[in-house]
């Protein structure tokens, strides 16, 4: 692990030692940047993401972390005592610590899963009524005369298009949360 704190991250900013600073932490399990400046928090998290090309998360709980929440690709506020500017200003916001856990593993895949049925549901709908309407294009003679009523499309498009989503975002757990939580690395067959 490697522990630094903000002077430290004055001089590799000011001294242009972000890639020996990258270069130091890629051989670390964990990174601990301490007594750092709202600003030192962002630019660290700017870097990562810059230099390395990876999906960032970043985590605070007080209004000195909104601009790392901010800097990142998903932000997670923790309710508390030093105010609510972090949730505010956050993708995700949890009551405690202890329930981000639960959050990355169990409702990540989750959210996973079900985006990627969806993506795949709604080529599946639209391939279906474009392929309709064009075979119908060739028993009229290329006329151009509708098929459909409007009304007909507006329910085609209320029940084929907004009912799906919901039901999925109700029903659709394909693994218990007790099995996430209990296999972390299910986490990865997604990626």
């Amino acid at each position: 692990g490697l522990v630094i704190d903000g002077r430290t991250l004055n001089v590799i900013f000011q001294g242009g030692l972000e890639e020996k600073f990258l270069a130091l932490t890629k051989h670390c399990h964990s990174v601990l940047c301490c007594r750092a400046t709202p600003l030192q928090k962002s630019m660290v998290v700017k870097l990562v993401r810059r230099q390395l090309k990876v999906m960032t998360l970043s985590i605070g709980d007080g209004a000195n972390d909104v601009s790392m929440i901010q800097a990142a690709d998903v932000g997670i506020g923790i309710s508390g005592q030093e105010g609510m500017q972090a949730v505010m200003a956050s993708d995700f916001a949890i009551s405690r610590f202890k329930h981000l856990k639960k959050l990355l593993l169990v409702h990540g895949h989750w959210c996973y899963a079900r985006l990627a049925k969806m993506v795949i549901y709604f080529f599946y709908k639209n391939v279906s009524y474009v392929n309709l309407l064009f075979w119908y294009q060739f028993f009229c003679g290329f006329s151009g005369s509708t098929m459909i009523d409007y009304w007909q499309m507006i329910f085609f498009n209320l029940f084929f298009t907004s009912m799906p989503p919901l039901l999925f975002g109700v029903l659709d757990r394909d693994v218990s949360a007790e099995t996430l939580l209990g296999l972390p690395e299910l986490y990865k067959n997604g990626q």
